[in-house]
């Protein structure tokens, strides 16, 4: 008897839902000091070398890189997760994808998404008073109680996954959206011809589907004008807001706003992240405008680039995993190689974020929960064990530390997807399985002992090393701890904690 009631009560909201006027950016009830704005960006598959102020080959983030000069850039941030799905929960939700329930992607298909019994960072600070807005990708389930209005967010203009992912009923296209690389000395595709861009992807606006399938050369300006609306509105209203905005560059099919063939010879992907780049200026320059001094703006990535579309992906900068290449894998997207997870990370905040400094501090997008609850002055969920840190302190210049240990859950490649096959603890990474896309079973096998990895200079993942030869003593030692506590080849959420 409750199903006639639920489709009239989810026909009649996703009426009004659409009515952009009707979100309520009204604020009753007592006086309150003011709280911070938060402006969260997440990048789809852009490489830690696609930033230029990370990697001086790359010229093509202006924006970007101007907001790193009047902020804080991060040169050893992580995403929780080398895929789409299980990086987002952990955004959301500060917790590991073992905690979460959400260890892979989710399919067009798919009737769930992230569990209901997770509150959602939006969730929080709607509680708190925050008016909340997600512009872009979601790709948490999008049937339902999934959808992200039903998730905390009060407004909702986006694709619900990746835009290479047309849904299976009419109209039905299902193109392939981008090759993968030409193999065995085959010529290189033309990617105006064999990167379709018309798969079946609907636009939606709250729970109404405005578009569909989606115009992907227009999709760019639509969440600019989009986001920047919701930036002015909630700012006029004198209510905080939270505004989270999922990119779709750099995820293929790269856009075609811009022309694909260049002067100098560039390639589709400069011209996609130029595109991009001006994206993210946009949102900063409204931020400026509107609530420059109480925004705090967060710029990250959700892993690192796709290597397997080629010259559609982007840099790993110096993360080439020397080992894994010469073995025939990806050092990137899905691995838990630091290509696959280290990612460009920037946060700006004027009179409250220190200016052009570059900080070293251990950090992940799992950090980002804790730490917007924080400032918000709004409490985590009772009853949950939360693998990100408040990372205020290093945010203002007063600490320099981060996670001492971070877990890297496998996401896609060799092995059961969200165990947590690699750890760092401090500047080794241990390896207990080869993570090898497609890797022959000698190499996916575990062994008794993790493979030992040292951080060179922070910024390059070398060769295999003897443990005992380079490791110090107490580094040595908690190796073996950490090997001791392993249950049925894979690692606990408790070893070293």
């Amino acid at each position: 008897m409750a199903c006639p009631f639920l489709k009239v009560l989810l026909v009649g909201v996703s009426f009004l839902g659409c009515l952009y006027p009707l979100v309520d950016f009204s604020f009753s009830g007592e006086t309150r000091e003011q709280k911070p704005n938060f402006v969260i960006i997440l990048a789809d598959d852009m490489g830690w070398g696609d930033l230029g102020a990370n990697w001086a080959e790359t010229k093509d983030t202006a924006n970007l890189d101007k907001m790193a000069a009047e902020g804080m850039r991060f040169v050893d941030f992580h995403a929780a997760a080398s895929t789409c799905s299980p990086s987002r929960a952990a955004l959301l939700t500060g917790r590991l994808g073992l905690r979460n329930g959400v260890p892979h992607n989710f399919a067009v298909t798919s009737v769930g998404g992230l569990p209901l019994n997770e509150t959602t960072l939006a969730e929080v600070l709607q509680r708190a008073g925050y008016v909340t807005g997600l512009i872009g990708k979601w790709h948490l389930g999008h049937h339902g109680s999934y959808h992200p209005n039903f998730r905390g967010f009060d407004y909702y203009f986006g694709i619900p996954y990746s835009h290479d992912m047309g849904c299976t009923d009419t109209p039905g296209y299902n193109h392939p959206p981008c090759p993968a690389c030409p193999r065995g000395g085959r010529p290189s595709r033309n990617p105006e011809k064999d990167c379709h861009s018309d798969v079946a992807l609907p636009l939606y606006e709250n729970l109404s589907i405005v578009e569909q399938p989606v115009n992907l050369s227009g999709l760019t300006q639509k969440y600019a004008e989009k986001a920047t609306q919701f930036i002015q509105r909630a700012s006029a209203s004198g209510r905080p807001f939270l505004l989270y905005v999922g990119l779709a560059h750099m995820h293929v099919p790269l856009s075609r706003t811009l022309p694909s063939a260049e002067p100098g010879g560039r390639r589709p992907y400069s011209a996609a992240l130029r595109e991009m780049d001006s994206l993210v200026g946009q949102i900063k320059d409204k931020v400026d405008l509107t609530a420059k001094n109480n925004t705090f703006l967060w710029f990250t990535g959700d892993n690192g680039p796709w290597a397997q579309k080629c010259e559609l992906a982007g840099s790993v900068g110096p993360f080439t995993g020397s080992w894994q290449t010469r073995q025939g894998g990806s050092p990137a997207k899905q691995t838990t190689w630091e290509g696959g997870h280290r990612v460009p990370a920037l946060a700006y905040w004027p009179s409250r974020v220190p200016v052009n400094v570059t900080s070293t501090a251990l950090l992940s997008v799992l950090d980002i929960f804790p730490t917007v609850v924080a400032l918000a002055g709004a409490s985590l969920p009772q009853g949950r064990h939360f693998d990100g840190l408040d990372a205020s302190e290093v945010l203002f210049g007063r600490a320099q530390a981060g996670h001492r240990v971070l877990f890297h859950p496998n996401s896609g490649a060799a092995g059961e997807d969200g165990a947590l096959q690699t750890v760092r603890v401090e500047r080794y990474k241990a390896f207990f399985i080869t993570d090898l896309l497609d890797c022959p079973m000698d190499l996916c096998k575990r062994d008794a002992r993790p493979a030992l990895h040292p951080l060179a200079n922070e910024i390059q993942l070398t060769q295999n090393h003897d443990q005992e030869k380079t490791m110090q003593p107490k580094i040595y030692a908690q190796w073996l701890l950490l090997s001791a506590s392993r249950r049925d080849s894979q690692l606990t959420l408790q070893a070293l904690a």
